[in-house]
C-alpha cells in the first residue's frame, strides 16, 4: 500500500508535508543525507521519505511535463543532496564571484588555512581543529571558488575538500608545496598546531 507522503502522522507533530520538509532540510545540509537519518529529521517512516524523495527527484526532473528545475537532487555517498546542475555551473561561478565581496573574514581565512595544509580533510575534521562550527565558512569558500569537493567517504558520506587552481593564482604560486612551512609561524614554535592539527613539516 503506498503511503500518503502529502499528510503523515509523526510524533509530537500535527501534521508533516514531506516532500516540502525534506526540500527544506536538503536545502540547508552540507552533507549528504540518508534515508534514515532524514526519516529521523521529520519524524516519519523511512517508505515515506523514499516516496518523497522519489517524487522531488522527478519534480526537479521536470517530469510530467513540469518546468526542468536550475538544480537536481542527487545521491552520492549513500544519502541525498541538492547540487546546481552541471550545465549553469559556469554562470552561477560567474554571478558568485561577483556579487561577493573579495575581502575573506578571519574564519574564512582561517578555516582555508586548515584546508590548504591539510586536504583533502573532512568538514567535521576541520571543524574539530577549529574547534568551531564552520558549515557557513565552508560553503562560503565554495561559493568563491577557493575550494572544492575532492571526493565522498563511501562510508561515512563525509565530504573531503581540497582547494582549487583559483586559490593557486589568487596567492600567485604555482602549487600548494609552494606555501611556507607552518611551524616557525606559530608563536610558540611549535610542531603543531593542536591535536590533530597541522604537522610540523609545514
Amino acid at each position: 500500500m503506498e503511503i500518503d507522503v502529502d499528510e503523515v502522522e509523526a510524533p509530537a507533530r500535527a501534521v508533516v508535508d514531506v516532500p516540502r520538509a525534506l526540500e527544506a532540510i536538503l536545502m540547508v545540509a552540507d552533507e549528504p543525507q540518508s534515508l534514515v537519518s532524514l526519516a529521523t529529521a521529520v519524524g516519519v517512516p523511512v517508505a515515506a521519505v523514499r516516496q518523497s524523495i522519489e517524487r522531488l527527484v522527478a519534480d526537479y526532473d521536470g517530469e510530467d511535463g513540469a518546468l526542468r528545475r536550475g538544480f537536481e537532487l542527487r545521491e552520492v555517498g549513500g544519502g541525498w543532496r541538492i547540487y546546481v546542475r552541471p550545465e549553469h555551473d559556469d554562470v552561477v561561478r560567474d554571478f558568485v564571484l561577483t556579487q561577493n565581496p573579495t575581502r575573506l573574514s578571519q574564519a574564512a581565512l582561517e578555516t582555508l588555512a586548515v584546508i590548504a595544509y591539510k586536504q583533502p580533510i573532512s568538514r567535521g575534521s576541520i571543524a574539530s581543529i577549529r574547534a568551531v562550527n564552520v558549515d557557513s565558512v565552508v560553503r562560503t569558500l565554495l561559493g568563491r571558488g577557493l575550494i572544492t569537493e575532492a571526493f565522498t567517504d563511501s562510508e561515512t558520506g563525509a565530504i573531503h575538500y581540497e582547494t582549487t587552481d583559483l586559490l593557486l593564482t589568487q596567492l600567485g604560486v604555482n602549487s600548494i608545496e609552494e606555501l611556507p612551512h607552518i611551524s616557525p609561524l606559530l608563536d610558540d614554535g611549535a610542531e603543531g598546531f593542536g591535536v590533530d592539527g597541522f604537522d610540523g613539516r609545514r
